[in-house]
């Protein structure tokens, strides 16, 4: 319990040393548009592919779930779209996040740890934390909400393809189902899951890379940590959040 409460109040210490006020904004705009490529578009394909797929197996399954034929076909375009949205997109994408993302940033700054390069930043009194970690934070959460919404397009794509292909349901009667009853803040809770999901990535991922003590084993098991412990406070606040949001 100790050790717990230490980590937590180190966690604390540690984001107010990241969100410390830049010395040149100039550099940190440069570091902020690199890492929008490597951790956000070079993330793109991936959520796309499993949107997809996701998809295409949410409407394959409610289908097959709903052959009565006291349902309307429509149900199947519905339940495809609140599936996508609700949950895919941002909790499922999230946990797909954590073991890409999580894991690189984790190793990342865990061997610049290992090899000296923070150290060598501290001598020259530039505040690691906030140089390494801000731009990173900045950039998740600028592009993981555009990874929502691609997931969500590419996700619904991917179960009208998919019904309509095998046959389960027409063309007519998904789109009918996918414009039935929306509700467009259904969009705006995802996205705003897609906001605390990309800071608990960015943020666990760096503190647990940050303060590793070691050499390269050290750094493989910080990874692990980081990738563990993001995906059970990304759950967690998804509960949450879905009790704050939609209640």
């Amino acid at each position: 319990m100790i050790h717990f409460l230490t980590q937590v109040g180190r966690y604390f210490m540690f984001l107010r040393k990241v969100f410390a006020k830049p010395e040149k904004h100039s550099i940190y705009y440069r570091q902020t548009m690199r890492e929008l490529v490597y951790l956000g578009l070079y993330s793109a394909g991936i959520i796309a592919i499993i949107a997809f797929f996701m998809g295409a197996v949410i409407t394959l399954q409610t289908a097959y779930n709903t052959q009565n034929p006291i349902y309307p076909k429509y149900l199947i375009g519905l339940g495809c779209r609140d599936s996508i949205i609700l949950e895919f997109s941002s909790t499922v994408a999230a946990l797909i996040l954590a073991g890409k993302v999580g894991s690189n940033i984790s190793s990342e700054i865990g061997t610049m740890r290992v090899t000296e390069q923070i150290d060598a930043l501290e001598i020259m009194g530039v505040n690691s934390a906030s140089y390494l970690i801000l731009p990173k934070i900045i950039a998740t959460l600028l592009f993981n909400p555009v990874l929502t919404l691609i997931g969500i397009i590419v996700g619904i794509f991917g179960g009208w393809l998919a019904g309509t292909v095998s046959g389960v349901i027409t063309s007519e009667n998904f789109i009918y189902g996918i414009q039935y009853a929306f509700t467009p803040y259904y969009i705006v809770y995802s996205l705003i899951k897609t906001l605390f999901f990309a800071f608990i990535i960015t943020s666990i991922s760096a503190f647990q890379g940050y303060y590793v003590d070691g050499g390269s084993l050290e750094v493989g098991r910080a990874s692990t940590k980081a990738v563990v412990y993001s995906s059970i406070l990304i759950l967690l606040f998804n509960v949450i959040l879905t009790q704050l949001l939609l209640s």
